[in-house]
């Protein structure tokens, strides 16, 4: 028989979760009653106030919102016009942090956005609008490949304008935010839908150029959202944390199911089950719902900045953006091999099938927890999926595209981890917290630099044209 010592407390969680409707009731609550909740809308703040009072149900303690201030955006009318070699109005919306402007210049196809067409293709972009597609691993990369570093390559290239096409037919326009480092963006960006792109892309092929006017009317301006927290406190060590969370804004334009709405909903029930089972742990658990982490990784960063006091005291920040969507669920470790090797032990225990992985992201909200040197790591798909977000960032990504088990699934597996993680004594936990040099050195292996040094060029640019 498998050595479990938590083997117990695993069936009544496992009984709970798979047989409740609680985690999909939730989920239509946040989808169906508050919408997008994407920053600065009402439904927002609903959805905050009914997550805490959720949390206080349950059973947690020092259940609070933590406002916090940020650059937020309001979406206006947008305009795609071809001017040359046909007349043509296409639809289109504008990108979160663009700015209000009208461009009037010829386009420049970059693909799929691969690193290697940017740079080839430098000189020929100035001056040009530039269109990327989604596709999230272009031809001749070696990693991902995310929309900012696309919009923010066209930027080093004196690009004037930024057109994101979709990579799948038939969903329409993906969004997505520009902004960087709590600042808008200096020129205006545009998603369209496959098929627009692919008409624009045949006309540059047989005509040779074409001249597009885009106008965009969209609002930059200070805004407040929350952070909601709530702990379930530790019989043994109450200082030390293991954090699970999720963020529960989506984009305005659909009502975010899959992202990050089915992240949160796990969330929740993760809190629920091990409220009920497995309450008090050893250490104590915090469980946050993030505020808009669409456009900036706000709520996180907010956080790590106000808590900055306690960062020593957190073991492991788990996090669940989209979990309960995410095929091939297991542990992602964000490069940190002690505790894969003890991930493994627990892994012979659990009866649950689930994977463990390896690498490193800038695109959730693990990544300001990174930054500051603590462990980290999420509910993902082990091997990591390669073919994009379908329905996310589109106005199909509705209630109907979550089933229940994978809500079941990435609550239930986040519950026996935070078991594990709460549990080990102090003495036997593997790993501390990374220096700032060591943060810098992880970034800086090869399999990581490009994009690192992509990246700070990019926040350099944002930053020289504040100045």
């Amino acid at each position: 028989m498998r050595d479990n010592p938590f083997l117990e407390t695993d069936r009544a969680i496992v009984g709970d979760g798979y047989t409740s409707f609680e985690a999909l009731d939730n989920l239509t609550i946040l989808c169906d009653d508050f919408g997008s909740r994407f920053g600065g809308t009402e439904g927002e703040k609903q959805a905050a106030d009914f997550m805490a009072e959720k949390l206080e149900h349950y059973g947690l303690q020092n259940v609070h919102l933590e406002p916090f201030d940020y650059l937020g955006w309001r979406r206006g009318p947008a305009e795609l016009e071809v001017l040359e070699p046909v007349q043509r109005t296409l639809a289109c919306i504008s990108l979160p942090h663009s700015p209000a402007g009208e461009v009037k210049a010829e386009l420049f196809d970059a693909g799929d956005g691969a690193p290697v067409t940017f740079e080839e293709g430098s000189s020929g972009m100035a001056g040009k609008i530039v269109m990327a597609s989604s596709e999230t691993f272009p031809a001749g990369s070696k990693s991902w490949v995310h929309r900012s570093e696309k919009f923010g390559r066209s930027l080093l290239n004196s690009a004037r304008a930024f057109i994101f096409m979709n990579h799948y037919p038939a969903y329409g326009p993906a969004t997505g935010g520009v902004g960087r480092g709590g600042r808008a963006a200096p020129i205006p960006a545009i998603s369209v839908s496959n098929e627009d792109g692919s008409f624009l892309r045949r006309l540059l092929k047989r005509h040779g150029a074409v001249t597009l006017r885009i106008k965009t009317t969209d609002v930059n301006e200070p805004m407040v959202s929350w952070n909601v927290i709530g702990d379930l406190p530790g019989s043994e060590h109450p200082q030390e944390l293991v954090m699970l969370g999720s963020h529960y804004d989506g984009h305005d334009i659909s009502q975010g199911a899959q992202d990050p709405a089915s992240g949160a909903a796990a969330v929740l029930e993760a809190a629920r089950l091990l409220a009920a089972h497995a309450s008090p742990l050893p250490c104590t658990l915090r469980f946050a719902l993030w505020g808009v982490e669409e456009i900036g990784l706000f709520g996180s960063k907010a956080y790590v900045d106000a808590h900055s006091d306690e960062l020593d005291e957190i073991r492991f920040y788990l996090n669940m953006d989209g979990a309960g969507a995410v095929t091939n669920k297991g542990l992602v470790i964000n490069e940190w091999g002690a505790l894969e090797t003890l991930a493994k032990t627990w892994q012979r225990g659990i009866a649950y099938p689930f994977e463990i992985g390896q690498s490193v992201n800038a695109h959730s909200d693990h990544y300001p927890f990174l930054l500051r040197g603590i462990p980290t790591g999420g509910i993902e798909s082990v091997p990591s999926s390669t073919s994009g977000r379908g329905y996310g960032h589109t106005r199909h990504d509705t209630l109907d595209k979550v089933e229940l088990r994978e809500l079941q699934d990435a609550a239930v597996l986040a519950s026996l981890l935070a078991i594990r993680l709460a549990s080990v004594p102090p003495e036997r936990w593997p790993v501390t917290r990374r220096s700032p040099e060591e943060v810098g050195a992880l970034l800086d292996r090869p399999e990581y630099r490009e994009t690192a040094e992509v990246q700070r060029k990019i926040s350099a640019f944002y930053k020289s044209q504040a100045e």
